[in-house]
């Protein structure tokens, strides 16, 4: 006591009050400080530096500089839909640091001139002195100086379970409840400097980049660079042939709606959304759009072991007896748990062997009890067996009741333990931890009121388990065949960690590693070993953070699982951190998505999901751009030809928007690949090298033929209007057709698809039938023999794909 005291420069009496003041303004409040908070105006403004963001505002800028204000109207609907998402889902975000400032302490009671008094929690300063008592919650990081059977319930920023009997010396974190008996500790760190304060930095720092931000980023840069290359070289081509500085622009202008898919972020964001809402169904509610994305990319999932991987239900499963009427007397008596309403109120294993004893009668009175602490790893209970004689009740971890034991009750038969009889429970110790099990060891006396924990007579053994989900086994084979690893992390012992992993195929031919053995390795050794270790034991919440950090240094996407205060930043630092329902707020909070039934097939399903979602995503992907390439082309190629444009602003945006919206996201609510789950997390960018040859192939059919039919009919002597009108409903009819490639092969019918397909068709048939969207769009009405012509010519896209589908296998 004496050293922290001097440690601290204080004292048992307290500080002054004015050495306290002096304290405050050299080590600031106790308090967690926020981060400052981005004005709402720039966090909405941030929304438009986007590289597709800022090409549709030059599109819509350059329309209105042509007065097309009509579509300028629709492209900066469609730039305000994405913008107020994002806005959305960033202000959403702030509320982790919420969660953490609501477990600050408000009033905390301390010694101060010798005087116990209350104050304002966040005026403690480094060397009070705070009383501790049950019911209270600690207001500061303390050391204790004083303690009496003082048990703190961590369990918010640890996720240990059980409540932990602190001695002089150790430490009390803030927020953690005191469960019973009382103490006195001096604050070592206040605000920022706590455990929680540190969590609290880690979980104001920014996002990173999903990988779909960075995926769609690189799109961007990709589009942006084509629309910019055509646009510059048509404009030289057209001055060059001597067309006006004005004509000339607005070819330009036509090329760059043409480069630009304007409906990308408004399909983009719908088809997020769409799998959150299937995701949320199968209770996984995910919190960040673009984390439902990242799911379908995940390389490795960190699960945690009780609750999401099993039942966190204990049951004994397991017992070896040698007289089982005075093990059910223990069982019962040296317990602390009670059961309501047959719900377990305590600890979980108290739970499980007071459910054992549940039909066993016993009531002696308890006079004392040692309580459970990691370092004896038994608990001793005391009670009057009659006038004359007291009974000493003790259970704990096998070896070290089989150490305190000197005698063996064989049915009623008290006799000295040999070494055959001792050999022959360790080994039955070890077959019930190889199955598993955590194992109990049981043992009393009758009086020994010095020296109660010794000479101890066995009574038996209990081995207990918290059994794995039905479904873990095949949750976690079904990651295994999509090429997704799956690591276990838990508190639990590495006996138990490893025949729990075995079982559900987790551990197969890599490495367990208990937290005190990761402790030990420096950076360098963990990296070259980090994708072998399979299962982590015995580990801390806060060494999640290291193997998250670890296993995305080699390049992996990871999912992490966690509950509790501690876990949140590991939950911010994984690619998509993932919550337990009954988690804590700041891990909520922290996560990316929430498992609302704790359970990893929720998980599983939730990558199916994902992987659906981003093989949607490049299904409309490929089908815009592909469409984009195509208009491009198109007018290239009249140009070259010195033919007049075969569409004007308005008809690109028809295209571009309308006629793209129902295919496009019709192709963004396809059923998953019958492949979706056996082929491994694809990590690669949306459009591959293979993907961009067939957008650049489909594209230049779709430009033969229409320039082909539109030259026909100029040459034969139709109207511009004419030609235009047939060339622009060509394009159409290959869109439809094209969108018909993108179907997928799944199981479940493309019934919207096709739904999508025949509005469009009609909406075109508007269009060119309709007199007063005739006049909007320049377009006039064409006959049967266009219609044939049309029909055969759009069908070649279908072809062409087949023929590259044939080439690609």
């Amino acid at each position: 006591m004496e050293d922290i005291l001097s440690k601290y420069n204080t004292s048992i009496k307290g500080l002054s009050e004015g050495e306290a003041l002096k304290r405050q303004k050299e080590y600031g409040l106790n308090k967690l400080d926020e981060k400052k908070q981005t004005p709402l105006i720039i966090l909405f403004l941030s929304q438009f530096i986007d590289i597709l963001i800022a090409l549709l505002l030059i599109a819509a800028i350059a329309s209105i500089a042509i007065g097309d204000y009509i579509d300028a109207g629709v492209i900066i609907l469609a730039v305000l839909l994405n913008t107020i998402l994002g806005f959305i889902q960033e202000y959403r975000s702030r509320k982790a640091v919420d969660s953490l400032e609501s477990l600050m302490v408000k009033k905390a009671v301390v010694k101060r001139e010798n005087e116990i008094i209350e104050v304002e929690a966040e005026k403690l300063t480094i060397g009070d002195i705070v009383v501790l008592e049950e019911g209270n919650k600690c207001p500061a990081d303390l050391a204790l100086i004083e303690c009496k059977n003082l048990n703190c319930d961590e369990s918010n920023l640890t996720g240990e379970s059980e409540a932990v009997l602190k001695q002089v010396n150790d430490n009390v974190f803030m927020d953690s409840n005191i469960i019973s008996g009382h103490g006195l500790g001096v604050v070592e760190n206040i605000g920022m400097k706590t455990e929680i304060g540190k969590i609290a930095k880690i979980v104001q720092e920014e996002d990173e980049e999903t990988p779909l931000e960075v995926r769609v980023g690189r799109l961007g840069k990709i589009l942006s660079a084509i629309a910019i290359v055509v646009c510059i070289i048509i404009f030289i081509l057209e001055l060059l042939q001597g067309v006006g500085i004005v004509e000339t622009f607005m070819t330009a202008v036509s090329l760059a709606v043409a480069a630009i898919p304007e409906g990308l972020p408004a399909v983009l964001t719908l088809t997020l959304a769409l799998g959150m809402s299937e995701m949320a169904s199968s209770n996984a509610i995910v919190k960040r759009l673009l984390s439902v994305e990242t799911l379908g990319s995940c390389t490795i999932i960190c699960s945690d072991k009780t609750g999401t991987l099993t039942e966190n239900r204990m049951s004994v499963v397991d017992s070896y007896l040698t007289n089982e009427d005075k093990t059910l007397l223990i069982s019962k008596l040296c317990n602390n748990a009670t059961i309501k309403n047959d719900k377990t109120i305590g600890n979980q294993t108290d739970g499980a062997i007071l459910k054992f004893a549940k039909d066993y009668d016993a009531s002696l009175e308890r006079l004392d009890e040692i309580p459970l602490d990691s370092n004896r790893k038994m608990m001793t209970t005391i009670h009057r067996l009659d006038d004359e004689n007291n009974i000493v009740l003790s259970k704990g971890a096998p070896e070290i009741i089989l150490d305190k034991c000197k005698y063996i009750d064989d049915n009623g038969s008290i006799e000295i333990i040999e070494a055959e009889s001792k050999e022959k429970i360790l080994k039955k110790i070890n077959e019930m931890s190889e199955k598993s099990l955590r194992v109990i060891g049981f043992a009393y006396k009758i009086n020994d009121e010095h020296s109660p924990e010794e000479n101890l007579i066995f009574t038996g053994l209990l081995g207990l388990i918290d059994p794995p989900k039905e479904n873990a086994k095949q949750a976690v084979t079904d990651c295994i065949n999509a090429g997704i690893a799956v690591k276990m992390i838990t508190g639990d012992h590495e006996k138990t960690a490893r025949a729990i992993a075995k079982h559900l195929g987790i551990l197969t031919t890599g490495q367990v590693i208990t937290g005190a053995e990761l402790e030990r390795l420096t950076d360098e050794e963990y990296l070259a070993i980090a994708d072998d270790i399979q299962v982590y034991a015995r580990v801390k919440p806060a060494q999640k953070m290291r193997i998250v950090e670890t296993l995305k240094n080699l390049g992996n996407i990871v999912a992490m699982t966690g509950d509790g205060v501690n876990d949140a930043p590991a939950l911010k630092k994984a690619s998509i951190g993932v919550a337990m329902g009954d988690g804590t707020d700041v891990a909520k909070e922290s996560a990316d998505m929430i498992l609302q039934d704790n359970d990893f097939s929720t998980i599983v399903k939730a990558i199916k999901e994902g992987r659906k979602i981003y093989d949607n995503i490049k299904r409309f992907v490929k089908f815009q751009v592909s469409t984009n390439v195509g208009a491009i082309l198109t007018i290239i190629g009249t140009t070259l030809l010195n033919l007049p444009l075969p569409f004007n602003p308005a008809q690109l945006l028809w295209l571009n928007i309308v006629m793209d919206g129902p295919p496009a996201q019709t192709l963004g609510m396809e059923g998953a690949e019958k492949d979706t789950m056996t082929r491994p997390p694809e990590t690669g960018d949306i459009l591959t090298k293979n993907t961009l040859l067939q957008i650049f192939l489909l594209g230049l059919v779709m430009a033969i033929g229409t320039v082909i039919v539109f030259s026909w009919q100029i040459y034969s002597g139709e109207t511009t209007k004419k030609a235009m009108s047939v060339a622009f409903t060509l394009f159409v009819v290959y869109q439809l057709f094209n969108a018909y490639n993108g179907k997928s092969n799944s199981d479940q019918s493309s019934r919207y698809l096709y739904a999508g397909i025949i509005l469009s068709f009609i909406l075109q048939l508007f269009i060119l039938y309709v007199p007063q969207l005739q006049i909007l769009f320049r377009t006039t009405a064409i006959g049967i023999v266009e219609w044939i012509v049309i029909i055969i010519v759009a069908s070649s896209i279908l072809f062409a794909q087949k023929i590259m589908n044939k080439v690609i296998e």
